[in-house]
C-alpha cells in the first residue's frame, strides 16, 4: 500500500496516541508514509512518537492550534514527501485503526472516481465506562450510503483534498462538515460504508467535560450557519434555531413571565417532556436497545442550554472580534 499516507493529529493524548500509531504501523508494515502532527503537547506525546519511527511535526506555538490545521500540515507533509500517494488516512490521535478497514475503505474509493471521501463505524473503545461515553458511541452510529458529512477519521481521495485546499483551519470545530460541502460543491462524493473502522476513546467521565463537549457543538453550529446557513439546503439552520428555541428562548420565556401570568408560565416546561419522547421514537429507530434512546434523548435534551450558550459564544466572538481559542473537554478536571 505504498499509496497510502496517513496523518495522525493530537495533543496530550499520552498512551492513547501510542495505541493508535501502533495500531497503524502493526497493519501498514514497511510504510514509511506516516506522520504525526502535534498542537503543543506537555505530556511525552512527541517522543513517544519519535521512539515508533514516525515522521513527527511539533506545530508553530505562535499560532493558534486547531486540528484543522493539523491535519493540513500533515497532508503537505505526506504529498510533498512522498509523491506516489494516492490516498490518505487522517485519524485522531484518540483513535485505534481497526484491521481491514484500510483494505474496505480503498476498495469503495477504487469502485466509484467520483468518491472523495470513505467513512465507517466508529465506535468507542470504552462504552460503559460513563454515559456520556455511550452517548458518544450512540453519535457515531451513522447512516449507510451516500452521506453529507464525515468526522475527524477518514480515507481520502489526495487529489480532492488538494481541489478544494484541505481544511479551513480557522475553524476550532466542525472542519470535517465544511470541508465536505466544499467537496461536495465541487462534484465530489462522501461515503460511508457498513464497514468498522476505528475505535475512538473519548475518555469523557464527568459532567462537566460533556457540558464542554457541548458547547462546542453550539459553537458548530452557529459557525455553520454563518458560513452556509443562506445555501439550498439551509446548512445547520434547524439546529441552530433548536439550540436556541429549547436552551434559551422557552426556559426564558417560562421562568421570566412567572410574575405576570401569576406561574401560568411555567406550564412551557412540559414542552421538554415531549420533545424528549420524540427525540426518544427517532433514536428506537437507529439504536438496537431501547435504553440506548433513552439515554440519547435524555442527555441531548439536558445538553440544549449548554448547545444555546456555545452558540451566543459564537456570535458574541464574531460581532466584538475576540479571540477565537480552542473548546476542550478531554482531561477537565472537577474544581
Amino acid at each position: 500500500m505504498s499509496n497510502i499516507g496517513i496523518v495522525v493529529i493530537g495533543r496530550n493524548e499520552g498512551d492513547r496516541l501510542i495505541r493508535c500509531l501502533k495500531s497503524i504501523i502493526q497493519q501498514l508494515t514497511n510504510n514509511l508514509a506516516i506522520v504525526y502532527v502535534d498542537s503543543g503537547s506537555t505530556d511525552e506525546s512527541v517522543a513517544s512518537a519519535q521512539a515508533l519511527r514516525v515522521h513527527t511535526i511539533e506545530l508553530d506555538l505562535s499560532i493558534p492550534f486547531t486540528m484543522a490545521r493539523g491535519r493540513n500540515v500533515g497532508f503537505n507533509y505526506l504529498v510533498n514527501n512522498f509523491p506516489a500517494i494516492q490516498y490518505v488516512q487522517f485519524i485522531d490521535g484518540d483513535c485505534e485503526l481497526v484491521e481491514g478497514w484500510i483494505e474496505s475503505a480503498l476498495a469503495r474509493l477504487e469502485s466509484d472516481s467520483d468518491i472523495a471521501v470513505v467513512c465507517g463505524r466508529r465506535r468507542e473503545r470504552f462504552p460503559d465506562a460513563s454515559l456520556y461515553n455511550r452517548l458518544a458511541d450512540i453519535e457515531w452510529n451513522t447512516p449507510i450510503g451516500e452521506v453529507t458529512a464525515c468526522g475527524g477519521d477518514i480515507l481520502a481521495r489526495a487529489k480532492a483534498i488538494r481541489e478544494v485546499e484541505g481544511y479551513n483551519q480557522l475553524l476550532i470545530c466542525g472542519e470535517e462538515p465544511e470541508m465536505c460541502i466544499r467537496l461536495r460543491q465541487k462534484g465530489w462524493k462522501i461515503w460511508r460504508i457498513d464497514a468498522e473502522m476505528t475505535l475512538h476513546d473519548a475518555a469523557m467521565l464527568r459532567f462537566r467535560q460533556f457540558w464542554i463537549r457541548s458547547i462546542r457543538g453550539g459553537w458548530a453550529v452557529a459557525q455553520g450557519v454563518a458560513m452556509y446557513g443562506d445555501s439550498p439546503d439551509q446548512y445547520k439552520a434547524r439546529e441552530h434555531f433548536s439550540g436556541l428555541l429549547w436552551g434559551f428562548i422557552l426556559p426564558a420565556t417560562a421562568i421570566g413571565a412567572t410574575w405576570i401570568t401569576s406561574g401560568l408560565s411555567l406550564v412551557l416546561f412540559l414542552a421538554y417532556p415531549i420533545l424528549t419522547w420524540k427525540m426518544y421514537k427517532w433514536c428506537r429507530s437507529r439504536v438496537n436497545h431501547s435504553s440506548d434512546a433513552v439515554l440519547y434523548s435524555l442527555l441531548t435534551v439536558i445538553s440544549k442550554p449548554a448547545q444555546a450558550f456555545g452558540q451566543f459564544k459564537y456570535w458574541i466572538t464574531r460581532h466584538c472580534g475576540g479571540t477565537i481559542n480552542l473548546i476542550e473537554y478531554k482531561n477537565v478536571q472537577m474544581k
